[in-house]
């Protein structure tokens, strides 16, 4: 439904079966992209994702303004990092997280 990000992170909206699993479906996009990148030379470093991810679920009435934020990516991020975003969906949505199992910069 919306795909978009920044150099440090990619949101994928997705409509997916309850039968479906996340996990899956981020193996075979993290594995299917890297081989893309390298495959298409468009780093001259050794291209790869980190180990972990985060998945958010959104009621129907929700599409349009999720649509958005992904399209939006780079105005939202003139105020905040990514990882400090992160955390305050983590918080909005009363996740619970360890700070060492959090998304590591760029370095």
């Amino acid at each position: 439904m919306a795909i978009g990000g920044m150099e440090d992170h990619v949101h994928l909206f997705v409509s997916m079966l309850p039968k479906d699993s996340v996990s899956d479906l981020v193996q075979i996009v993290k594995i299917q992209s890297t081989k893309w990148v390298h495959g298409e030379g468009l780093t001259k470093s050794v291209f790869k994702w980190q180990s972990g991810f985060g998945a958010f679920t959104y009621s129907k009435s929700q599409v349009p303004n999720v649509v958005r934020y992904i399209q939006h990516q780079q105005e939202h991020h003139r105020g905040s990092t990514f990882i400090e975003e992160y955390r305050m969906m983590l918080d909005k949505f009363e996740v619970s997280y360890d700070e060492n199992y959090l998304f590591k910069p760029l370095t």
